[in-house]
This record gives structure tokens, C-alpha cells and sequence, in this order.
């Protein structure tokens, strides 16, 4: 779909978290992230790395200098689960309770 997108003049960017399946289907740009499958833009309540994602997608649309070009984004998942549980804890969303509700 991405390909047909880009023949008719519009230019596209995928979000990976599957390096290997990235490079096997060689998407016009992408975004790699190093996270857990389903967690392209990191994890929930941790909306700066949201925003980042969007933010590094958009710039490497713009800025890609050929077809094919892939960007890694330099955050390991261990450091957006971290800061996203420290988000969710000051949040009131933390393990200790559900939905905000202390359980």
C-alpha cells in the first residue's frame, strides 16, 4: 500500500519495530524503533516519546535522502519502559492501582 501511495506523488514513512521484516519488504522510508511488537510509539502515558516517534517520522520524511532509507531511533525499550513507569507512578497509574483507583 505504501509503494501505491508513494506512485501517485505522495510521500510516506513506516514505523518498524521488526528490523527483519523492514528489510525484507524495503518500504520507501522508515522509522525503526527498538521496542516490543505493538508498541510503535513507545509505551502508554509517556506522551514526550509519542510525540518524539511522531516528530523523528516526520523529519526523516522530509529529510530521507533515498528510497529505501531507514532511521533508528536511539532509545533502548528498557529506557521507554522505564521512564513509562515512572510516568504511569507519578500518574496515579502505577502497579499499585487500576484505571487511577486504588485497588
Amino acid at each position: 500500500m505504501q509503494r501505491e501511495i508513494e506512485r501517485r506523488g505522495i510521500p510516506t514513512v513506516s514505523m518498524s519495530v521488526a528490523r527483519d521484516v523492514s528489510a525484507q519488504v524495503r518500504p520507501p522510508r522508515v522509522v525503526f524503533a527498538p521496542f516490543m511488537m505493538g508498541h510503535h510509539f513507545g509505551v502508554p502515558f509517556h506522551r514526550a516519546l509519542q510525540r518524539r516517534m511522531i516528530a523523528e517520522a516526520l523529519d526523516h520524511l522530509v529529510h530521507a535522502k533515498a528510497s529505501g532509507e531507514a532511521r533508528v531511533v536511539p532509545i533502548t525499550w528498557a529506557q521507554a519502559r522505564n521512564e513509562g513507569r515512572a510516568i504511569e507512578e507519578a500518574s496515579g497509574f502505577g502497579p499499585q492501582t487500576s484505571a487511577g483507583v486504588a485497588g
